[in-house]
C-alpha cells in the first residue's frame, strides 16, 4: 500500500470527519472549562501566594510547587481511578477538567505572580495616597497593568491546556485523539490521526501566531 493510500486516504477521512469533528467539539469545551477555571482560580492563588496570611502563602507556595512538578497524565489517573475509593466519582470529562484547572491554576498563579511584583511599587503608594482601598487598587491600578504584561504568557499557557487535552483519552474522554484513535481501528488506516492533527493544528495555529503578535507589541511597548 502506497504512502497516500495508507497516510492520507480521503475516503477513510471523510467516513471519519464526523467522529472527528464530534472529538473536536469535546476537546474545545474540555479547554475552554479548563482555561477559565484555571485562570480564575489561578488569580486567586497568586493573590494568596503574594498578600495572604502567611500560613496561606506558604500553602499556595506548596501548591504551585506541586502541580507544577507532578505530572498531569498522573493526575489525570489519580483523580478519576483514585478518587472513587475515598467515594468520589467523577465523569471521565469532570476529571480531566478538574487535573487540567488544578494545573493551569498552578502556572497561572506564577503568571500572576510575575506580573502584579512588575508593576513599581510607586503605583502601589499613588493608590494608597488618593485613599484606594486593597481591593479598589488591585481592581483599578494594578491588575489592569499587569494583564498588559502577562497577555503573551497566559495566551501560551492556553495554548499547553489546549494540547494537552489530549492526555484526557486515558480516562475514556471522546476527545478529538479518543475519537481519531477509534475511528483509526474502524477503518484499520491510520489516515483519521492525520485528520486529527490537521484539526489540531488549524485550532492552535492562530492562537501560536496571536502570541507572536502579543509578544511583539510587548516588545515595541518597552523598546
Amino acid at each position: 500500500m502506497d504512502l497516500i493510500a495508507t497516510f492520507f486516504n480521503w475516503g477513510v477521512l471523510r467516513g471519519a470527519m464526523p467522529l472527528l469533528l464530534e472529538g473536536l467539539w469535546t476537546t474545545v469545551l474540555l479547554g475552554a472549562v479548563s482555561i477559565v477555571a484555571g485562570s480564575v482560580s489561578g488569580l486567586v492563588v497568586a493573590l494568596l501566594r503574594l498578600y495572604g496570611w502567611p500560613p496561606a502563602r506558604g500553602l499556595m507556595r506548596v501548591y504551585i510547587d506541586v502541580f507544577r512538578s507532578i505530572p498531569l497524565l498522573v493526575l489525570l489517573v489519580l483523580v478519576y481511578y483514585a478518587l472513587p475509593f475515598v467515594g468520589v466519582r467523577l465523569s471521565s470529562f469532570a476529571a480531566a477538567a478538574t487535573a487540567l484547572s488544578m494545573v493551569s491554576c498552578a502556572y497561572t498563579a506564577e503568571i500572576f505572580r510575575a506580573g502584579i511584583e512588575a508593576i513599581p511599587k510607586g503605583q502601589f503608594e499613588a493608590a494608597g495616597a488618593i485613599g484606594l482601598g486593597f481591593l479598589d487598587t488591585m481592581r483599578d491600578v494594578v491588575l489592569p497593568q499587569a494583564l498588559r504584561i502577562v497577555t503573551p504568557p497566559l495566551t501560551s499557557n492556553c495554548i499547553n491546556v489546549l494540547k494537552d487535552t489530549a492526555l484526557a483519552s486515558v480516562v475514556a474522554m471522546p476527545d478529538l485523539l479518543k475519537q481519531a484513535t477509534q475511528a483509526q481501528a474502524l477503518a484499520a488506516n491510520p489516515t483519521p490521526l492525520i485528520g486529527a492533527a490537521l484539526l489540531y493544528l488549524a485550532l492552535l495555529l492562530p492562537l501560536v501566531r496571536l502570541v507572536g503578535h502579543f509578544e511583539a507589541r510587548h516588545r515595541a511597548a518597552h523598546a
